[in-house]
């Protein structure tokens, strides 16, 4: 029988195990891809770790952040091909029958199944895929830099546009790490004029050459006052990217009245909502989760037209734990890839 490598979780919170496992057979309505490269997410760690209330069961193969080329068709597809470049998202699938599949919501059925947590993901040299979920990628000769994009961009984007802000407007982005710096990519892209905030000096550095019009020491006691003043009375959007309690009350500061402050960032604990600030100045807080097909479509669009490139550093399969160990430290340089 025909084996790959894969990364493995078998016990919550310890190192994860480089084994040797039978390559997947794809089922109906499957593909199976060889992965080029496969990015590595703060949801691996929380996956690996078991730290949010609904555990994964194990073991489990991490990673939602993959490319390859698609090498077996399962019966029932139709639309793709052996040699296909496709993207393996968090999304895996989802029932395409209740009411939020219907709104075009997929991302919030309850029946959904996730790549890396739910189902195997792509931390392995194989990966099954669900033919209708996997996004088509465009032809490019950077597959790692890429990458990222199945996560953290289509994350970014979708939460931009959940700020509803429009081109032209203030948007702060808070965080400016993994996410957060392909998040400034997108919103100038997308027309906004981007802050980036951050208590650290090299991500503001990095939040600069990204195309942030600004970069703001989160730290500053007087951090709200100067993103005030570059604004003209705080910014229309807010995107929260840090997994932070403070990162959330600066962002309630920033924010202006009638904006939007998006949250991707999952801290733990409870986040004090100030309430007479979000009626009196009639500010949204809102949830926003990945991005759905459409939504990945639409941010591997933007990185094909070469607006979006996320900084990247590949590392080898082997080397998953001293990734993780990075990733836990706040360590990583933009996004890390690992490269099967």
């Amino acid at each position: 029988m025909s084996t790959m490598r894969a990364a493995v979780v078998r016990r919550f919170g310890e190192p994860i195990v480089i084994e040797e496992w039978p390559i997947p057979v794809p089922g109906k309505g499957e593909v199976l891809v060889k992965v080029a490269a496969s990015g590595v997410c703060h949801t691996d760690l929380h996956a690996a770790d078991g730290d949010w209330p609904i555990r994964p069961s194990l073991p489990l193969v991490p990673g939602h952040e993959g490319i390859g080329h698609v090498c077996a068709i399962g019966p029932g597809v139709a639309d793709l091909r052996e040699g296909d470049l496709v993207g393996v998202p968090w999304l895996h699938d989802a029932c395409g029958a209740c009411e939020w599949c219907l709104r075009g919501w997929e991302t919030l059925c309850k029946r959904q199944h996730n790549t890396g947590y739910g189902v195997h993901g792509t931390h392995a040299d194989y990966v099954i895929a669900r033919a209708a979920f996997a996004g088509r990628i465009p032809a490019t000769d950077d597959l790692a830099a890429l990458a990222p994009v199945l996560c953290a961009g289509v994350t970014t984007y979708k939460g931009l546009i959940e700020t509803g802000a429009r081109p032209g407007e203030w948007v702060v982005i808070s965080g400016v790490g993994g996410l957060g710096h392909v998040g400034v990519q997108y919103a100038r892209a997308m027309g906004f004029r981007p802050i980036g905030l951050d208590t650290d000096a090299d991500k503001r550095a990095l939040a600069l050459a990204c195309g942030a019009e600004a970069a703001v020491d989160a730290a500053a006691t007087d951090a709200v006052d100067q993103i005030v003043a570059i604004t003209g009375g705080g910014a229309h959007g807010v995107l929260v990217t840090a997994a932070s309690l403070p990162a959330f009350r600066t962002a309630i500061g920033v924010v202006r009245r009638g904006g939007t402050v998006a949250l991707v960032g999952l801290p733990p604990g409870d986040m004090p909502l100030p309430i007479f600030d979000v009626v009196l100045k009639r500010i949204t807080v809102r949830g926003s989760i990945v991005g759905t097909r459409a939504d990945l479509e639409e941010a591997l669009g933007f990185a094909a037209r070469g607006l979006v490139k996320p900084r990247v550093t590949t590392f080898p399969l082997d080397e998953a734990n001293a990734v993780f160990k990075q990733l836990r430290a706040g360590t990583v340089d933009g996004r890390a890839v690992l490269v099967p």
